[in-house]
Formats: structure tokens, sequence, C-alpha cells
């Protein structure tokens, strides 16, 4: 196991006391077996957090980043659920730059769980901070070869609601909608869907005038 950085050892020890093996095994299969797990629930383990943020705070945007990479290194999942509370509650020392970290996060130990975590708390704040970041970062992904940052580029507008950019999220979407990827078919009928309880009959139209894969497709219909 990866040392830890000095600034995590009071949370594993809070970790490690209500640590439950027979949850611990059941998460590690719903995960396919490819993180450990200490076996908190999610209510315990926020918070859990909550109070060690209020006894440990972060001094500076070097310590948070090195933290959270530490956080990334860890075997038991919690650990990357943690970096992206911390990451979020500390958003003082983000930056324009801090794509490149953003996008570092995405591609470590990446699963569903995490890169919709990071959708969620990180990329919605980080564009509304930096709105002349949105088409360069969010390009690059798109152009990625990696799945991860495809589905993040997609997916970056699902909380914007009306705001969204419907030029730009119909281009992301048909860069890829002819992926025999999982992960990408459900991301596009995931950001379609969201988009449809503001506009669905935008939705309709876009569904009716491309051909989606049927998982996307299915996806972005369901509250139409």
């Amino acid at each position: 196991m990866p040392l830890l950085h000095p600034y995590l050892l009071p949370l594993d020890l809070a970790f490690r006391q209500k640590a439950n093996t027979g949850k611990a095994l059941g998460m590690k299969a719903y995960m396919l077996n490819q993180f450990e797990f200490f076996g908190i629930s999610a209510p315990e383990r926020q918070a859990i957090q909550k109070q060690f943020l209020k006894e440990h705070t972060i001094s500076s945007k070097k310590k948070l980043e090195a933290v959270i990479k530490n956080c990334f290194k860890q075997p038991h999942r919690e650990y990357q659920y943690f970096a992206i509370y911390l990451y979020a509650v500390n958003k003082q020392y983000w930056t324009k730059e801090s794509d490149i970290f953003i996008e570092y996060c995405l591609q470590q130990k990446s699963w569903w769980d995490t890169v919709d975590g990071i959708a969620s708390d990180w990329l919605k704040t980080y564009f509304m901070l930096f709105p002349t970041q949105i088409k360069s970062v969010t390009n690059r992904w798109n152009k990625s070869t990696n799945i991860w940052l495809i589905r993040s580029s997609i997916m970056f507008q699902k909380a914007f609601k009306k705001d969204t950019d419907t030029r730009l999220l119909s281009k992301y979407i048909l860069q890829h909608k002819k992926s025999d990827e999982f992960f990408i078919q459900k991301a596009i009928g995931w950001a379609l869907r969201e988009y449809s309880k503001v506009n669905p009959e935008w939705v309709k139209e876009f569904v009716k005038a491309n051909d989606l894969a049927p998982l996307s497709k299915r996806e972005a219909l369901k509250r139409v």
C-alpha cells in the first residue's frame, strides 16, 4: 500500500474504525472487483469527511493537489471519494490552469463512479468560474482516445439545464455516436436526458435526426 500523506493519517484512523468487512466485499463486487473498500456507507463516509475537514484544513494549492494525488494512489475507494469531496470544498485554490489537474484526476483509477463524481462536483463549477476554458478544454477531451475524457466532454453540461450549449453538445455527441463503448453510449443518452428536462422538443428532434446507438436513444428519451 502506498504511503499515506501525513494529512490523511487521522482520516485513515476514522475510516478503519468504521470499516465493515461484509459491506466491503459487497461494494468490491459491485465495482467488478476493481477496487478495495473499507465498507463504509455513503452517509457514514460523508459524516466522517465533514468532521475531518472541520478539524483539518488545507493551507495551500500545492498541499491540496498533493493530498488528492496521494488519495488516488490508495487502494481503498473511499480515498478517491474523499479526494473528490476535498477538491470541491477548496475552490479557493482553483485557477484557470486547474484543468490540467482535473484531467489528471479523471484518468486515475477511472471508473464511472469517480468520473461522474468529478463531473458533478468539479466540472460545472470550474467552467462557471472560467468560461473561456470551456471550448478548448472540452474539445481536447472529446478528441482524446481516453474514454473517460470523452465521457466527461459529453457530460460536463448535464447540470447546465437551460444554459446548455446545444451546438457543443451536438458536436461532441455526433463525434462519437458510432462508438461501441458502453460508457460513451450511456453518456450520450444521459446528457440528452438531462437536457430533455428543460427542452424535450429539442432532444426529440435531435434523436430523430441522428442515428444514435439504441442504448443512447433509449436513455435520451426516458423522460420525454
